[in-house]
């Protein structure tokens, strides 16, 4: 600790004194590490490991001091023997009654002397502040001694096998909220026929109302990965099927009659300098990551066989986790704008 303005200060009153939010995972003290608590005080000298945004470490180091330039995040890190009498443990959330429950209604750290450094949810990393909701599914990372690890195992459940069938009413019962929406008729002003969201947009929207407050009702919403990639692969290739089937019938004989090339042509610079104008923007004046970028994009396509292109190309989630963001709102453009442009040119 090299910031004097924060020694003798707890843990919790100097987080609740910050806007971002961040985990103190250890702490190191004349030469013993230990899991600290929310009650916990900063003395000089010590020196702690801190979880939080990449956008947060320079306030993070204004607030205790410089940080070291050694990578703890990499794999090769022995933390259990690094720790000596501490062990770090992933444990898979699988008992009901903690499904969508606040972390820190849980008590964890009180209870049995843990701190948890990490939450995987579906391969997205959140960072486990005391307001984060837990869901089934979710790969939480505990540090703590062995025995507490253990009775953390039976508080959460940490039973793989219940995970491995897939919980189909959910999904169905969303995919039938979903058309039901779909159908509703939205009246515009000015326009005589209502619009609707149709099969594509009413999916979307009962699916974010599930994922956002699904658990906050213990509404199961987990899918197994497996499950997830083959109905989204699936769903990809049915897609394609169906418009090569629409479209290929009188495929060849549109391109190379009439005005066939010329459409193909003002549909490649459609596509392409939009998103090179808009991807040089973001990354040279909004400062977006190249993940970041990409994954807009895509969303802003609707186009998940590029963001599958991605895997493994970029260093984090942020590409999934923006393309989920801009995803939903492009969806509703592209439906209600086409059914606009079709009433007021055509009808």
């Amino acid at each position: 600790m090299r910031n004097p303005a924060v020694l003798g200060y707890t843990l919790e009153s100097l987080a609740r004194q910050e806007s971002f939010s961040f985990v103190v995972t250890r702490l190191w003290r004349s030469g013993i590490v230990c899991v600290p608590s929310s009650q916990s005080r900063l003395l000089e000298g010590d020196r702690i490991l801190v979880a939080s945004h990449e956008g947060d470490i320079t306030h993070l180091e204004r607030l205790f001091g410089v940080k070291v330039s050694k990578d703890w995040n990499r794999e090769d890190i022995d933390w259990d023997a690094l720790d000596n009498r501490l062990v770090s443990k992933r444990i898979i959330i699988t008992r009901q009654d903690v499904n969508g429950e606040k972390l820190g209604a849980l008590r964890l750290r009180n209870l049995y002397g843990v701190n948890i450094t990490r939450v995987d949810r579906s391969g997205i990393e959140l960072l486990p502040t005391p307001s984060l909701r837990l869901q089934l599914g979710d790969r939480l990372t505990i540090v703590g001694e062995a025995n507490a690890i253990e009775n953390v195992k039976e508080r959460l459940g940490n039973e793989i096998k219940l995970l491995d069938a897939p919980n189909l009413l959910s999904l169905f019962v969303g995919l039938l909220l979903g058309c039901v929406v779909g159908m509703i008729p939205i009246f515009i002003p000015g326009i005589s026929i209502p619009i609707k969201l149709g099969l594509a947009g009413g999916p979307i929207v009962i699916g974010i109302l599930m994922g956002a407050y699904g658990p906050r009702f213990h509404l199961c919403t987990y899918i197994t990965n497996s499950a997830s990639l083959l109905l989204r692969q699936l769903g990809v290739v049915i897609y394609l099927a169906c418009l090569g089937l629409s479209s290929g019938a009188n495929f060849f004989s549109i391109i190379f009659n009439g005005d066939g090339l010329l459409w193909i042509l003002l549909g490649f610079l459609i596509t392409l300098l939009p998103v090179l104008v808009v991807g040089w923007i973001a990354m040279r004046f909004v400062k977006r990551s190249y993940g970041a970028t990409c994954g807009m994009l895509c969303g802003s396509m609707a186009n998940p066989m590029a963001l599958d292109f991605l895997e493994g190309k970029v260093k984090d989630d942020t590409h999934n986790v923006v393309y989920a963001t801009v995803y939903p709102l492009s969806m509703f453009a592209r439906i209600i704008t086409a059914q606009i442009l079709i009433l007021l040119f055509v009808g």
